[in-house]
């Protein structure tokens, strides 16, 4: 009785009855059309795992939401060193095989991932440069690291909240800009920004925690559009530690003063509350000495920046096959085929570049986001270029 007469599941149900009540391996195996490894292939499973194992196994690739399982990376690394000229198609078939579908084997371009992060794959090309996390830089001079962040949310006299938008410069503490918006938002705070960047020019990074609008939890690499636009502007992102608000410690220090001397008691609306900022943020940066500047000003330390704020620069690819341009649903199209890559990139291009049989690189200015083949339709991704998920 061949398998396919009936679905496999039933087949097989039948088939490990039978040899519990005790029948012959050798004549089951005879009647069902199998051979008698896979005979006791089916029967041990059962034994381990109990009627799940009895279920379908496909050769389907998998995406592993998270880490591969170790022993299925190690076996990917194995195999290519045993075979160092084969890409990932043919070592992801030579596991297919060798495994005989005792576990699901990955995708190729999860594969081709693997063994780029450990060194095992050779890139067509100049190496791109990437980011090497997010160690936190020092801002010794002005405009060298801008801080931002939200100071705690507090009730207006009329009783709507009021969310303080804080930008200051690291090196000489003045505050760029202390903005009483009605929430957290995006458009409001990137409007903010455009203001800012075109009074005070761009600066070398910028340092928020990961909350939003700064970060995404869901977005790709935890990037945001806010910072996709700063990473357009060749602006560098850091996050702190979360939990480590010390890792801003200036800027949370002037939130103490800033609450102390603001909002105790607050205004009656938004409008009568930026009035009390700007005449906060005047004296802070005017008249206000600070042991920190060996009591100057933070105004007589602080010059605006010399990178002017003139729109978004032109990108390309030099170094890629083609460039492509990520719809407003996070989507690439190939060979009338859509790929998800991130809706926090919509609107931005992207160079992509086929790297093996049927693996593309997909890289976002000079950040290198991952691999992907057109049989998954999805971006998998390598190790973060902005830095460890923090």
């Amino acid at each position: 009785m061949p398998w396919k007469e009936q679905s496999k599941m039933d087949e097989r149900l039948r088939f490990v009855a039978r040899r519990l009540e005790g029948e012959l391996m050798t004549d089951l195996c005879r009647e069902f059309g199998i051979s008698r490894k896979t005979g006791y292939k089916i029967f041990n499973r059962y034994k381990e795992e109990g009627l799940i194992a009895l279920e379908d196994r496909s050769r389907r690739p998998v995406r592993y939401a998270n880490q591969l399982p170790v022993p299925i990376e190690q076996a990917i690394i194995d195999a290519k060193k045993d075979k160092p000229h084969w890409g990932a198609r043919k070592i992801r078939e030579l596991l297919v095989r060798r495994l005989a579908g005792d576990v699901r084997i990955p995708a190729r371009s999860t594969i081709h991932a693997v063994l780029d992060r450990y060194g095992l794959v050779k890139r067509a090309g100049k190496r791109r440069q990437r980011a090497l996390g997010t160690s936190l830089s020092s801002g010794s001079v002005p405009n060298a690291l801008w801080c931002v962040d939200f100071k705690g949310e507090f009730r207006l006299g009329n009783q709507a909240y009021c969310y303080p938008l804080t930008v200051t410069d690291h090196a000489s503490r003045f505050i760029l800009a202390c903005e009483a918006l009605e929430g957290t938002k995006e458009v409001p705070v990137i409007e903010a920004f455009h203001t800012l960047f075109r009074a005070r020019g761009l600066p070398d990074a910028i340092r928020s925690d990961n909350g939003v609008p700064f970060a995404s939890p869901n977005g790709l690499y935890n990037l945001s559009k806010l910072s996709v636009w700063w990473l357009r502007l060749g602006v560098a992102i850091e996050r702190i530690k979360p939990g480590h608000p010390q890792q801003n410690g200036r800027h949370e220090r002037m939130h103490l003063t800033l609450k102390q001397e603001t909002t105790r008691p607050a205004c009656e609306n938004h409008l009568q509350q930026q009035v009390r900022f700007d005449d906060f943020v005047r004296e802070y940066n005017t008249e206000r000495p600070h042991e920190g500047l060996a009591m100057a000003t933070p105004a007589e330390i602080y010059t605006p920046s010399s990178r002017i704020y003139d729109g978004l620069p032109d990108i390309d690819y030099p170094f890629h096959d083609r460039e492509v341009l990520i719809t407003a649903c996070g989507r690439i199209c190939m060979h009338r085929k859509k790929i998800n890559i991130s809706t926090v990139l919509a609107g931005q291009r992207v160079g992509i570049r086929e790297v093996d049989d049927g693996i593309w690189l997909v890289s976002f200015m000079h950040y290198d986001l991952g691999y992907i083949d057109l049989e998954q339709r999805t971006l998998q991704t390598i190790d973060n270029p902005f830095g460890a998920k923090v």
